[in-house]
């Protein structure tokens, strides 16, 4: 197995990867003609079914060149918080470490943790705590941020927060299932981010 080795690592880098990213695809929604033609063909009163694309807004192309500015959409299960707003820099806290997100940012998939994510626009800053979530940065200058929950800095209460640390870590030290544990850990593990978000 390991004499063949070279040979496929030389085939693989002559290869050339025949899907393009989805950032590279044209901004006009794709139609199927084979599909709608054959589709005429075997129903013809009836009109071809809608995919989801057809139902989206068509994305902008990718610039030539970087913007000055980046395009955020901030949305949470009940609400959207930032729709389309320019900014200068979004700061995402990531699990891999915080990720400051600038114009002309390389594609990117980040699942969220618990954290603060920033929002900076000139010199004003607004500061959102998330609880989880996902951000969807493309090629062409525009970021999609999903979240679970999130709030403004500026309405948490810190003595709520001390209390629910609190409490979290009693409920973790007395778990007697897995159940209990994760469901304490989980707490622990919010409440600890919120807190180092108050403090620091």
């Amino acid at each position: 197995m390991f004499r063949h080795g070279s040979r496929f690592l030389s085939r693989a880098s002559t290869m050339r990867w025949r899907r393009p990213f989805s950032t590279d695809l044209p901004a006009e929604a794709y139609k199927n003609s084979n599909f709608v033609e054959a589709w005429r063909k075997a129903i013809p009163t009836v009109e071809p079914p809608s995919t989801p694309s057809a139902f989206m807004a068509t994305r902008p192309a990718t610039p030539s060149s970087i913007p000055s500015k980046l395009t955020v959409n901030f949305v949470l299960p009940y609400s959207s918080e930032l729709s389309g707003k320019e900014v200068d820099m979004v700061i995402i806290p990531a699990t891999t470490g915080q990720m400051g997100v600038l114009p002309g940012h390389v594609a990117t998939i980040a699942e969220l943790k618990p954290g603060i994510l920033s929002v900076h626009e000139g010199n004003d800053v607004s500061k959102y705590f998330v609880s989880g979530g996902f951000a969807y940065v493309h090629a062409n200058s525009f970021a999609d941020i999903i979240a679970v929950e999130a709030v403004p800095l500026d309405r948490i209460d810190p003595n709520l927060v001390q209390k629910g640390l609190t409490d979290f870590t009693q409920k973790l030290s007395t778990a007697s299932t897995d159940v209990e544990k994760a469901e304490a850990q989980i707490g622990v593990d919010v409440h600890s981010a919120l807190n180092a978000a108050l403090t620091g």
